[in-house]
This record gives C-alpha cells, sequence and structure tokens, in this order.
C-alpha cells in the first residue's frame, strides 16, 4: 500500500487515444483485471474495461444537491466528468463479502471452511485525486492498527492506480476545501491529465511508482511538450478556482467539538431521512455488521459481512435499545465524526470533498451548508469569528 509514490525522476510524456488502449492492454497482458469508469444505466459509473473505448468519451455531468444527470460534451473527452455514484470502495472494501460456512456431516459433525477466495490483481483506471486521499485514509483506517482487515489488505496489496487529474469539478465538488485535489499529489502509480484542444485529444502522463514508470516506458508515447504541459496546468489550476462548494475557512474539527448543542441539528433532522445513503455513497465510511444465513435444511450455514451505517437505528444498540434514537443524533454523529472525531481515531478528516454525500441525498442536504451554518451559529456576539485557526489544511 505504500508501493505508489509520488515522481519517479523520469519527464512525463504524452499519450494518445492509442496509447490510452495499450495502457489497458499491457495491464490486462499482466494478469490485471481494469477498472475504469464508462456509461451505463445513466450515469457514469466504474466496470471491467477490456479497451479504451468502453470510455465515457463525450459525456459530462450535471451535478446538484440530490440531482445528476448526464450531459453531451462536444470535445470528446474521456474524463470531463466528477465523481459518480461508485467510488473505488465498491471493489476494495467490497458491499458485501462471505466470511465463512459451516456444513454438518451424516453424523452430526460440524465442519467449518473460512472463505479464502483469490483476490483479483486490480488496475484502476481514472482515480480522481480526491479518491486517492479516500483509498489512503481507509488504507489507515482499515490495514494501520493493531487489528488488519486481511481481506482489503489483500485486495489492496498490489493495486495499480492511475489518477487523472481533475480539469472540470462538478457543482457539489469541494476537494479544495479538504486540501484533497484538483491535483494529484502521490500515491498513484500513473498520474495523467487530459487535454483536448486544437493540437488534439491527449494525455500528460507521469510515473508514480518503479512499476508505473515500467509500464509507462513500453506503451507508444511522445516527449512532453511545452504547450501540452502548459495547458494541462492551467486546466488543473483552473479546476481549483471552479470549486462548486467550499467549507467554512476554519478547523471544522474544532467547529464540530464546539456545536455539538447547535439548534442547527434540529434543522437538518427535520429533512434528513435517516435512509444512510451518505454513508453509502461516501468513499471512506468503512462500518460494516455480520448477518448469519443458513438452508432450509439447517445443515450449511455462512457468516456474511456488509456494510453497514451509523443512521441505522440498530447500528449503536445495546442490550436491545438505541443509543442514538433520533435523526437528530445520527446525523449529529455522521457528521462530527466525519469532520472532527476521526482526526482523533486516524490522524486526519474522513472527508475528502467528494461531494457524493451531497448528489446522492434524495432530499438534498448538503454537508457545506450544514458546516457554514453551524460556523454561522457559534459566531462570537459581534460577529467576530471564534478563533478557530486557517482551516484544515
Amino acid at each position: 500500500m505504500d508501493k505508489a509514490a509520488e515522481g519517479t525522476g523520469g519527464a512525463p510524456v504524452v499519450l494518445d487515444r492509442g496509447g490510452l488502449d495499450a495502457l489497458i492492454q499491457t495491464l490486462t497482458a499482466r494478469g490485471r483485471t481494469v477498472i475504469g469508469p464508462t456509461v451505463r444505466d445513466g450515469a457514469i459509473v466504474l466496470q471491467e474495461l477490456d479497451s479504451a473505448a468502453q470510455l465515457p468519451y463525450g459525456w459530462g455531468v450535471e451535478l446538484e444537491a440530490g440531482h445528476y444527470r448526464l450531459r453531451e460534451r462536444d470535445d470528446g473527452a474521456a474524463f470531463a466528468h466528477s465523481a459518480g455514484p461508485q467510488s473505488w470502495k465498491s471493489y476494495l472494501h467490497p458491499q458485501r463479502v462471505r466470511q465463512w460456512s459451516a456444513d454438518r456431516t451424516p453424523d452430526g459433525d460440524m465442519t467449518f471452511a473460512e472463505d479464502a477466495a483469490p483476490q483479483p490483481s486490480y488496475a484502476f483506471l481514472g482515480v480522481r485525486p480526491c479518491d486517492l486521499r479516500a483509498i489512503a485514509i481507509q488504507d489507515r483506517v482499515l490495514t494501520g492498527g493493531p487489528h488488519t482487515d486481511t481481506g482489503y489488505r489483500a485486495r489492496r496489496t498490489g493495486a495499480f492506480l492511475i489518477a487523472v487529474e481533475c480539469t472540470e469539478p462538478g457543482a457539489t465538488c469541494f476537494c479544495v476545501s479538504m486540501g484533497s485535489g484538483p491535483a494529484a499529489d502521490g500515491g498513484y502509480d500513473l498520474a495523467m491529465t487530459e487535454v483536448v484542444d486544437d493540437a488534439g485529444h491527449r494525455f500528460l502522463t507521469r510515473a508514480g511508482s518503479a512499476e508505473g514508470a515500467d509500464i509507462l516506458a513500453g506503451l507508444p508515447h511522445s516527449a512532453a511538450d511545452p504547450g501540452t504541459v502548459s495547458a494541462a496546468r492551467d486546466a488543473v489550476a483552473g479546476a481549483a478556482d471552479r470549486m462548486g462548494r467550499s467549507m467554512p475557512p476554519v478547523s471544522l474539527r474544532e467547529l464540530m467539538g464546539d456545536s455539538l448543542e447547535a439548534e442547527r441539528w434540529n434543522d437538518v433532522a427535520q429533512r434528513c431521512l435517516t435512509c444512510g445513503n451518505c454513508t453509502m455513497a461516501c468513499p471512506t465510511c468503512f462500518c460494516t455488521t455480520t448477518e448469519d444465513v443458513t438452508d432450509l435444511t439447517g445443515d450449511h450455514a455462512e457468516r456474511w459481512r456488509r456494510w453497514d451505517s451509523c443512521f441505522d437505528l440498530a447500528f449503536s444498540g445495546m442490550h436491545g435499545t438505541p443509543v442514538r434514537s433520533t435523526g437528530r443524533s445520527r446525523y449529529r454523529q455522521w457528521m462530527t465524526h466525519k469532520l472532527g472525531t476521526w482526526y482523533d481515531q486516524f490522524g486526519s478528516s474522513g472527508c475528502v470533498g467528494c461531494g457524493r454525500c451531497i448528489v446522492w441525498c434524495p432530499v438534498g442536504i448538503d454537508i457545506t451548508e450544514e458546516a457554514a451554518a453551524l460556523y454561522a451559529e457559534t459566531r462570537e456576539p459581534g460577529g467576530a469569528p471564534p478563533p478557530y485557526g486557517d482551516g484544515d489544511g
């Protein structure tokens, strides 16, 4: 998980669309399962790719709170879209995993078998910088302590990450506020910046690991010309200036700690359906529960682990009684953990500014709007903000 580091000393090169397809073919030939974005069912989703022709060329997205629509583009860009409904968590920390099974033998004994299916060797194409940060956060959560998630480690170890820097943020993006984009600053094997202009459609590409450099050297490419380098740099810088959302410029960790009794929690509780969509779409939420199932004979049983949500009434149940019985308390738990107490557990924020929780909330609750409202409520009399510092960095 620490194999991909920023930079390898090699100069960036330029791939065309044929070079992008050669990348997919090379990774496949090396035994990797390539996962990337494609258009399906009215959305840009992640699925296994056989060729670059399956990428969403010419498609962008229209985003707002509780709103997602595809829109056609004139430039044929493949990656000019924001984070979709899925994240790479779906592959590294799957929604449902069998842990073990048990069978009753004819003589009444029980046999147990741990589920140890071989894990694919993944290559993720099109990882946004915010999602690179999310993967790094899940690395710390699931493998950084004394109780390692062995399944996650097996899927994550050896995964090949191809980042694509953002050149067109969505209306719900706020990665700049969280320090996670739009440029890729490390944690990748290859990083690309897509450029489409009068000089053609191309991808400025740099290696971030030895394996990335090895693969890049074998692809058809050309030297990076000053025009492409400048266009790529300007496109990423322009994206940083066009973020659709932002967090208040204060320490969110301290703001959450000082807002536990804020009236705003009552306001959001009247709108929140406690459906858990935000936690399912979030690329860093990691909570799970277990469920046991049997067949009709009672001779075969299985234990499955599946995603769970802190919005579930039973999530915090103790001796049959939920600890957080109100929507107010459950929303407050989610937001204060994500932006505040996550630091105490894992040393960083749990939010990367991807905006998925805003887009996929059925009633359009906006975490940046809620943070701004809490900030306004906790301002000192006279309008001076509390001394929270300069932000989260």
